[in-house]
């Protein structure tokens, strides 16, 4: 199915998102959109996949002829599915009842009939999905896999995939492509929004590129990194020399710590982090290390062992004492652990901060907020709802949230969904708490960021934990290789 955008137009408020945008996508294709965060790619998406609607004047046609699109129902029937940076799904639910869900066809559909083509659409993609289990049992990968089908179940002829390749595995990546160039093959439309130069070199016969909204430029294979970079940005981005830290006292000793939740088990990890020091903990999702990090942070007991925060013994107290003793946690899902949707920054702003007296001082919360707002380049109004800002600006809001003086800053995804510029700009802040002698352990399924930004490596696999490694003498061959499960029987234990 051929797509033509002809002079879309968005505004919110007086954010004009999308700036008279001209694109042809033609069908058999993969056609990479590519932009900084805030770029108006989703906002263009959302539009083709009936999410929002565009400004009056602008059209869409679809194998040249137009059509008005008012919802995602309408989208799906005239054959436009979108996969969204967090699927859409209901975790709690059975990934069968997750599959039937926006068939027409009445209360009682022929489960039988649907079980058999989901195995058929599962088996042509050969992807292991269970249609009796559950979906929070699923990884990122699976959930995606799961929606792929769905969609092309209910008839997706164009499929649009927003950001598809964060936060899951290199294996799961690979397996995502291979799926995207069958699709195609079949003459599938598939439209590929990133902000992620390789995966769209990797994968795009063509690249449109977005900044600020308007369509600046469009490139073929074979692409040059450089100009499609300064396309992107309007100048060119470098990551910078390795900052590596002093070694300074002790701010976090894990003794012979062991934790346990209902699927795995971590056993005996010892560990000294030292002031201003970065730790980065790679493995494939649910191999361990986000039990770790919520240990660090008093949100899980551990079953054995001792952790002391610069010599005093917080085992088994809560995560506010933790916090109170300058441990802060800030959490990969923003909007549902991180950040409070229906409210401000300055909402945000004035709730961070120690209470004075009983009743808000607004006036205060707003000349905050603006400071804040301008110290850490969010893209926002001291009055914007964190809801309404891009990735990366609510990832900004998250750090100019932190309280300060802090001893350990415990990080889930930071860069996740970011761009170059974005990830560049939330590192610089957080070398900055390094020079104040804060330490840093974050999680990242991105290698190249972790042995960019780390000194030492944990990495994790199946509850098993390396020793740490020296991130300036690690290559991601070898992360990639231990992340794998290869190479352990030369591993000793975590002790350092």
């Amino acid at each position: 199915m051929n797509v033509e955008l002809k002079n879309i137009h968005k505004h919110f408020g007086s954010v004009h998102a999308n700036k008279g945008i001209n694109l042809v996508i033609p069908s058999g294709s993969i056609q990479g959109i590519l932009g900084e965060n805030g770029a108006g790619k989703s906002t263009l998406m959302k539009i083709l996949s009936g999410f929002i609607q565009a400004d009056p004047g602008g059209e869409i046609l679809l194998d040249g002829k137009p059509v008005v699109i008012h919802s995602p129902a309408d989208a799906i029937h005239v054959g436009i599915g979108m996969l969204h940076q967090d699927p859409l799904d209901f975790p709690p639910m059975r990934v069968l009842d997750n599959f039937l869900l926006g068939q027409s066809g009445g209360l009682f559909p022929n489960r039988t009939a649907v079980a058999r083509d989901f195995k058929r659409l599962a088996e042509q993609f050969d992807f292991s999905l269970d249609p009796d289990g559950y979906v929070d049992s699923l990884t990122v990968g699976e959930r995606q896999q799961l929606e792929i089908i769905r969609l092309l179940w209910l008839g997706a002829r164009v499929l649009i995939l927003d950001e598809p390749t964060t936060g899951i595995s290199a294996s799961q990546k690979a397996k995502l492509f291979a799926t995207l160039k069958k699709l195609a093959e079949q003459g599938m439309t598939v439209i590929f929004v990133s902000h992620k130069l390789e995966d769209v070199e990797h994968l795009c016969d063509k690249v449109a590129v977005l900044r600020a909204g308007e369509l600046v430029g469009e490139a073929k294979p074979p692409y040059v990194t450089a100009k499609l970079v300064e396309m992107m940005f309007g100048k060119e981005i470098t990551l910078g020399e390795r900052q590596s830290a002093q070694q300074d006292e002790i701010v976090l000793a894990l003794q012979n710590v062991s934790l346990e939740d209902v699927r795995l088990k971590i056993r005996n990890v010892s560990l000294d982090v030292r002031a201003g020091e970065v730790i980065g903990l790679a493995g494939m999702e649910g191999s361990g290390q986000d039990l770790f990090i919520r240990a660090c942070a008093g949100l899980v007991r551990p079953v054995g062992g001792r952790i002391l925060l610069k010599g005093r013994d917080l085992t088994g107290k809560s995560y506010h004492v933790f916090k109170r003793a300058g441990v802060n946690f800030l959490p990969a899902a923003r909007l549902e652990e991180g950040l409070i949707p229906g409210l401000s920054l300055s909402d945000h702003f004035v709730l961070a901060e120690a209470p004075r007296g009983l009743f808000i001082d607004r006036q205060a919360g707003l000349q905050l907020a603006e400071e804040r707002i301008k110290a850490f380049n969010i893209r926002g109004a001291p009055l914007s709802p964190v809801e309404s800002l891009s990735g990366g600006n609510q990832q900004r809001a998250e750090l100019a949230l932190l309280q300060t003086p802090l001893s350990l800053v415990l990080l889930e995804h930071p860069t996740r969904g970011l761009d170059i510029e974005s990830v560049i700009y939330i590192w610089s802040k957080l070398k900055e708490r390094c020079r104040l002698k804060t330490a840093i352990i974050f999680i990242s399924s991105d290698l190249e960021e972790i042995l960019q930004y780390s000194d030492r490596v944990l990495v994790f696999f199946s509850g098993r934990v390396s020793p740490p490694l020296d991130a300036a003498n690690t290559t991601v061959e070898q992360l990639g290789q231990l992340i794998g499960g290869k190479g352990w029987a030369e591993m000793g234990e975590t002790h350092a």
